[in-house]
């Protein structure tokens, strides 16, 4: 493993048990995480994002079962499986080493605590019961992410806006100063302006405290604006990671293609906009094959009975597709039609 690896996901598999079978989450799903670097997950509902990144802090649902792999965690020079670490030891991990930011900062904070008690409470909740430190790293932490630190560490949580709670939860997150964060749309019901704030800070908390991130997202513009690498997400595998300019500009995987087309541009019209045909699949019984293939313009009987794996097929671009150059040849014709028509 690299020395720059933080975080490194091999093989995992994940179900639900449910009275009508199995839901497969997650299959065979691999990917690291550097350090400092950004990396969205971007996808349909349903896909396994959120599946995936719960399991990286051991808080999936009772139901849910890791049927295969491992999630391997390094930290000075010291590598750990955090699905083989004990109760005390995965309750230091969640904070300490990985924090996750749910969506919906609206109703993150206890309603009848001021915000100072909140901060207090989950670092004494995760080992560190020093509280003059707590405060000291609090108001820090508030002066990074633009807030009044003052005001808001003596606040409730309805005396803040949207914007601050969302930003008191990034406080939150750091607190204790993780390797790895998890961000689960994190702009999720705010206005425009405040998703741009939010952006902001995030990219000037990451560069000055060096932290990696996970970024869960269904907006792609966020994803292609935060992340250093992207891995597109279906039925719960990754058909497509690479850097963020190959996914966005020379996809290789129809999906990524699909999705990237049904999202609007200023350069083109309302009527242009083209959905991906069909649904996901049902994943207590999913298609045989390449699980897309149902919804796939390029599938023919190969792809209906052999399910392609996650390939590199440029360099750093690995895409899970048996035809991964005609992706790539009809994304290249619609940029050169696109340059012909507006040029």
């Amino acid at each position: 493993m690299s020395s720059d690896v933080v975080l490194s996901i091999d093989d995992l598999s994940i179900v639900y048990h449910t009275p009508r079978g199995d839901v497969r989450a997650t299959s065979n799903v691999s990917f690291q995480v550097q350090r400092g670097e950004t990396i969205a997950l971007i996808g349909e509902s349903g896909s396994g994002k959120t599946t995936l990144s719960l399991s990286l802090i051991r808080m999936l649902p009772n139901n849910a079962a890791i049927t295969s792999g491992q999630i391997l965690y390094t930290r000075d020079g010291q590598t750990r499986n955090v699905l083989h670490l004990s109760n005390n030891e995965i309750r230091s991990f969640r904070w300490r080493d990985c924090a996750m930011v749910f969506q919906g900062a609206q109703n993150a904070f206890n309603p009848v605590l001021r915000i100072r008690q909140q901060f207090a409470d989950t670092a004494a909740a995760h080992g560190e019961r020093d509280r003059a430190w707590v405060k000291q790293r609090t108001l820090e932490l508030f002066k990074l992410v633009r807030l009044d630190p003052q005001r808001v560490y003596e606040s409730y949580p309805h005396e803040l806006s949207g914007g601050m709670k969302q930003r008191a939860l990034l406080a939150l997150g750091v607190l204790l100063d993780p390797q790895v964060v998890i961000l689960d749309e994190p702009t999720t019901a705010l206005d425009i302006l405040t998703q741009r704030a939010i952006i902001d800070v995030l990219k000037e908390m990451q560069q000055r405290l060096n932290f990696s991130i996970i970024f869960i997202s269904h907006d792609l513009a966020l994803a292609a604006e935060m992340a250093d690498r992207v891995a597109t997400m279906y039925a719960g595998e990754i058909v497509e990671l690479a850097g963020v300019n190959d996914i966005f500009y020379r996809p290789q995987h129809p999906y990524t293609l699909g999705l990237l087309k049904s999202v609007p541009k200023l350069d083109r019209g309302h009527d242009e906009l083209i959905s991906i045909p069909g649904d996901p699949p049902n994943l207590i019984t999913p298609p045989s094959g390449c699980k897309f293939h149902p919804r796939c313009q390029f599938a023919d009987a190969r792809c209906e009975t052999e399910a392609p794996p996650l390939a590199e097929v440029t360099p750093g671009q690995w895409a899970a597709c048996w035809h991964s150059d005609k992706v790539g040849a009809q994304m290249r014709a619609e940029a050169a039609g696109s340059e012909r028509t507006h040029g």
